[in-house]
């Protein structure tokens, strides 16, 4: 009963830090306007990366995988249940903020960094998928289903069955989050890195 309760403050305390808008934050901080009135309109990297401002993407990237670390890391200190709480409530906060009507960014660079903290060699297996795959196809979308797609199978195998199901859960809500993307690349017409037209996905 108690590894309940601390995995709910786990996913209650994720859910918080994850609702950290750092790609709103810091392009309002800088002057730039809304974000989400700029090309996809979402509040991550990808997006933030379209008003010219690399070094801005890059902060995006760093505090909205920063703030998944964070949550599992915090938590870690109750228990394994409320690291887990936290990592499933940090992606689900970046999903879904209720501070922003509850539509927030598409979660990757987040899900990448509870990955590597709650499972290590997974998350960086993770991230590696990530990179070959952009590096071959350049679409940060296709890169990223792909990536989360097989994350499951690598938490599971080398971690056990609770973080194979804990990377399912994530994993859909990555892929439910992508929805739009999904149909672009079925169409052909899902746009590469760098371009400005409205796509992305590192939010």
């Amino acid at each position: 009963m108690i590894e309940i309760l601390y995995a709910l403050l786990g996913l209650v305390g994720g859910y918080a830090l994850g609702s950290i808008p750092f790609g709103l934050v810091l392009t309002r901080m800088a002057g730039l306007g809304d974000i989400r009135t700029i090309g996809s309109g979402n509040i991550g990297a990808t997006n933030v990366l379209r008003t010219g401002r690399k070094d801005l993407a890059f902060l995006t990237l760093i505090g909205d995988a920063g703030k998944g670390a964070a949550a599992v890391f915090l938590f870690s200190y109750l228990s394994p249940f409320a690291s887990i709480g936290a990592a499933l409530g940090s992606v689900m906060g970046h999903l879904f903020p209720i501070w922003l009507g509850f539509k927030g960014g598409k979660g990757v660079a987040t899900t990448l960094g509870v990955l590597v903290m709650v499972t290590p060699i997974a998350g960086i297996l993770t991230c590696a998928t990530w990179i070959v795959m952009a590096l071959l196809f350049r679409i940060s979308s296709l890169a990223a289903l792909v990536a989360v797609a097989i994350a499951p199978f690598f938490a599971g195998i080398i971690y056990g069955e609770i973080y194979g199901v804990l990377t399912t859960v994530i994993a859909g809500l990555i892929w439910y989050k992508h929805a739009e993307n999904i149909q672009r690349l079925l169409s052909g017409i899902e746009p590469k890195i760098g371009d400005k037209s409205k796509s992305g996905n590192m939010k």
